[in-house]
């Protein structure tokens, strides 16, 4: 199936109204989308050490090479545009990922989007976390499409991890035994991207993901806005090299997905496209 312009419906309504920077950053505490969050040191640091070591598991489709052997190394990154303690010696207990950190990635995200709605760029939206963040990422997919971009449509058949490439409420996602799955993977992406071609259609502008999709794609030279928790370093070092154009630092799967909606309506807002 070819990637076809979806016709602008009417204005895309928040369900939260769009807060202030101020009480985003509030909010976001409150509801430990960032601030003191539920991931626990040990997690990020087995995490940071296994990207370290070579496990292509934590690369979430990004090529690292050799460059990031050293766990301190990324430590230091994931402090600098994370927000985790940036102490070596924290090895156990509480972890945390700055507010003010996410929210100005939200800043740098809105201008990614401002740009290509004003171009109506061609764009895909993917998630590997449909239990957190299909919502933001169903809202923004909305958003645009009403701006008059052009949706990419996921080429039907496709098969990754013996499970189905799929596109629900226009956002890609990875389905498995009937059920939406949870996955670090960058295989569905890497499906996308090449079936899409030998429907004679172009890769999209731009990709707003997270986990291995946004890896996948940024990878593969496409603009690529990713959403990324503490223990998820692989994007932040694509974005402190350059392959990842903004890493949104955030817990990616709080207690109710609800949370996150005033963040997506700061997002719209920002960008222009509320």
């Amino acid at each position: 199936m070819s990637a076809v312009p979806v016709p602008p419906g009417p204005p895309v309504r928040p369900v939260s109204p769009a807060p202030s920077r101020s009480e985003l950053a509030e909010h976001l505490v409150r509801t430990r989308i960032a601030g003191e969050v539920a991931t626990p040191r040990e997690n990020n640091l087995s995490h940071y050490r296994e990207l370290a070591n070579g496990n292509r598991y934590y690369w979430l489709g990004v090529e690292l090479g050799d460059r990031w052997s050293d766990e301190q190394d990324v430590l230091a990154v994931m402090a600098e545009r994370c927000g985790v303690d940036g102490d070596p010696t924290h090895r156990q207990g509480q972890d945390t990922i700055d507010p003010e950190l996410t929210v100005a990635a939200l800043d740098r995200t809105a201008e990614v989007l401002r740009r290509t709605a004003e171009r109506g760029g061609r764009f895909l939206s993917a998630t590997g976390h449909p239990g957190g963040l299909l919502d933001t990422h169903s809202r923004v997919t909305a958003a645009l499409v009403a701006a008059g971009c052009e949706l990419v449509r996921v080429p039907l058949g496709l098969t990754a991890d013996e499970g189905v490439v799929t596109q629900l409420a226009g956002v890609a996602m990875y389905e498995r035994g009937a059920s939406l799955w949870h996955t670090h993977s960058p295989a569905p992406m890497a499906e996308i991207l090449r079936a899409l071609p030998q429907e004679g259609e172009a890769p999209p502008d731009l990709v707003i993901a997270d986990h291995g999709w946004a890896g996948c794609a940024a990878q593969h030279g496409i603009e690529t806005v990713g959403f990324a928790d503490c223990n998820d370093p692989a994007l932040f070092l694509a974005e402190a090299e350059g392959t990842l154009a903004v890493c949104v630092p955030l817990d990616d799967h709080v207690t109710d997905p609800r949370y996150y909606e005033p963040m997506t309506a700061y997002l719209l807002s920002a960008a222009g496209l509320e």
